[in-house]
């Protein structure tokens, strides 16, 4: 099945990218299928041109072959504003006026703030605002455009599933329903930035016709907003295979932070390309 590794020139890769991409690339063989690489580098400011060129380099050198062209997602903003704006004409998402640190002081204040796996939900604030409040703050203030989720689900008014060939973090498989509620109204996009990384991946995805999602069992719960934003845009669903992630000697997963882990580094200290299949517990690739 066709898959992808898509990663965010934001640092050099390391032994948890490596997986990742090994474990994408030999889907892909199994079924002499492509793999698709993909520059997840919507944010300009934190991405850089020498981490970009590096996860070539360390690609290359693990013995990867890619698709061309690589499509970088700061080539194709129009994608998604035509995803977004569609996703308006719904009426299902709003402009969220909020900071990170009001957010929060709204959260510790709220008796029974609705949590999901991956924290407190954004409590809803700016849900309410009157057509011509959002209007003009839209033109003085920063934003975010948030998922209404009650009102997506309205919209859709069906119940859908994904195929899970992996397993999730509590040992989920198979086909099971997808529970947007979980996440609650995440962000869809900035102001000054047409798409954030939910948007983006489906996007991306069925331009790209990927049909296999291999990935940390870390964005498994990003599954259930992304098949709910699938399923309202008309877009097909790909079937995911989350696996297990690559932790240091604490239990914590890799940092782009910690030099010393990264392919570069490790490549620098003599390590081989074999060396980093045997590390992760990946069988030697033929010849």
């Amino acid at each position: 099945m066709k898959t992808r590794f898509a990663p965010s020139p934001t640092g050099y890769l390391h032994l948890g990218h490596a997986f990742a991409a090994l474990t994408a690339y030999e889907f892909a063989r199994a079924s002499d299928k492509p793999f698709v690489l993909r520059i997840e580098d919507i944010d300009q400011t934190r991405c850089r041109s020498e981490y970009e060129a590096a996860i070539f380099e360390d690609l290359a050198w693990l013995g990867l072959v890619w698709e061309e062209p690589v499509r970088r997602q700061s080539e194709h903003f129009d994608d998604y504003a035509a995803a977004l704006a569609r996703l308006e004409r719904f009426g299902v998402c709003y402009p969220c006026f909020c900071t990170r640190r009001e957010i929060a002081e709204e959260i510790a204040a709220a008796v029974d703030a609705p949590h999901g796996p991956e924290g407190p939900h954004y409590p809803g604030t700016c849900r309410a605002l009157a057509p011509q409040d959002r209007a003009l703050r839209m033109q003085t203030e920063a934003y975010a455009v948030r998922l209404d989720l009650a009102k997506a689900q309205q919209h859709l008014g069906r119940a859908f599933h994904f195929d899970e060939q992996g397993r999730g973090p509590g040992g989920e498989t198979g086909s099971l329903y997808a529970e947007p509620q979980l996440l609650g109204d995440v962000v869809l996009a900035r102001k000054e930035l047409p798409a954030s990384y939910h948007l983006a991946a489906v996007v991306d995805d069925a331009l790209q016709n990927i049909e296999l999602v291999t990935r940390g069992e870390d964005l498994f719960h990003a599954t259930h907003i992304q098949r709910l934003l699938q399923e309202l845009l008309g877009l097909p669903a790909p079937v995911y295979a989350h696996h297990r992630l690559i932790l240091d000697k604490t239990g914590k997963k890799f940092s782009k932070r910690d030099q010393v882990m990264t392919l570069r580094g490790l490549r620098a200290g003599g390590v081989t390309p074999a060396d980093i299949r045997k590390r992760l517990g990946l069988y030697a690739r033929p010849a």
